[in-house]
């Protein structure tokens, strides 16, 4: 079965998996599909109107239209049939025809170039109100032969599969792939002496790790009974840090001095002159 003739059933059946639509009944004209008599739920018959498929042309460098010969373009008429019992009153299908055509136009890769219906008939046969509409959808398709067109694959993979992509338990979302890309920051920064320093990473990270260049965690003065803490840690987990050390929304920020002393022992990711080595986990 070529894509396009498989078209049709794969709307159905993607419009049936949005929760939005939930309350309607997706099925294909073609194979034929028999609605219920009486009708007791609104249901929208989908089937391919026409199909028209051109050559297609792309400019080159030169500005020139060139000829692709493994592409096609293709103009497809998509019809819905729209189904609505006596009870919901004729206006609900063009409720439906309007949430239909969001869904495509907004949670879909479809492009769709033009939209329309016909008049509310009632059909008795049925108890129904039935509403004709159409949609007109653009696409290429590639590879296809010059001796005989292949529409095996002629829409892209995720055509139809936008809430499935969207879907943040199952797939990830653009943020963690740029995290899954680059999982860490690291650099070196340059103590300014301040109580506070803002370090930006670009990102509010998992954890981070700090210390002195060529100097211990923790240095001791024992003639003053003082310390100083060169090295920190800090996790996102429950806001875990260890003193002098804090995430930010955008990094992380170091302090120095009494202010943020525990006992004898004082902060130092801030010294002025000490260069510091941090390695963020983002």
């Amino acid at each position: 079965m070529s894509a396009i003739s498989a078209m049709p059933g794969a709307v159905a059946q993607w419009l049936g998996e949005q929760e939005a639509l939930s309350e309607i009944q997706f099925l294909t004209e073609f194979p034929a599909q028999n609605k219920a008599v009486p009708l007791r739920r609104a249901t929208v018959a989908v089937g391919l109107g026409s199909v028209e498929i051109t050559d297609k042309f792309i400019e080159n460098d030169n500005g020139v239209l060139e000829r692709q010969e493994y592409c096609r373009s293709a103009a497809l008429r998509l019809r819905l049939g729209i189904h609505v019992p006596f009870s919901e009153g004729g206006d609900r299908c063009h409720e439906i025809f309007t949430l239909v055509l969001d869904m495509l136009t907004f949670a879909s890769d479809l492009n769709l170039r033009a939209s329309g219906c016909r008049e509310v008939t009632a059909h008795r046969d049925t108890d129904a109100f039935v509403m004709e509409a159409w949609a007109d959808v653009a696409a290429d398709f590639c590879p296809a032969e010059s001796t005989g067109l292949q529409l095996a694959s002629f829409l892209p993979k995720d055509l139809l599969c936008g809430s499935h992509i969207a879907n943040g338990d199952i797939h990830l979302t653009q943020a963690q792939k740029e995290r899954v890309d680059t999982p860490f920051r690291a650099g070196t920064y340059m103590g300014t002496g301040a109580s506070t320093l803002n370090i930006n990473v670009g990102a509010k990270p998992y954890a981070v790790f700090i210390s002195a260049v060529g100097l211990p965690p923790v240095y001791t003065n024992f003639s003053a009974a003082t310390a100083q803490a060169y090295f920190g840690f800090a996790t996102e987990i429950q806001d875990g840090y260890s003193m002098g050390v804090r995430l930010t929304n955008t990094g992380f920020s170091v302090h120095a001095g009494s202010a943020h002393n525990v006992g004898v022992v004082s902060a130092a990711l801030n010294t002025s002159g000490t260069q510091y080595m941090y390695f963020a986990l983002v």
